[in-house]
């Protein structure tokens, strides 16, 4: 079954993340993804993007924290 999460794409940040098209909080806070011990920090933009999933907001990449250890 489909997601009805609000989605957004995701832009910047590390080649490696897979996911691009993600499930973000409706609220339209900061998202954080888990990635590689750590987190890569997306903030929301203005700007949207046609998707196959229809026309999205864009998140762009703006900081990695480290997990301690």
């Amino acid at each position: 079954m489909a997601s009805k999460a609000p989605k957004a794409v995701l832009q910047g940040g590390p080649e490696g993340i897979s996911e691009r098209i993600v499930d973000v909080d409706p609220s339209g806070g900061d998202l954080k993804v888990p990635y590689r011990g750590g987190f890569e920090h997306f903030r929301p933009t203005p700007r949207e993007w046609d998707t196959a999933d229809g026309r999205l907001p864009v998140y762009e990449w703006w900081e990695r924290t480290e997990l301690p250890g």
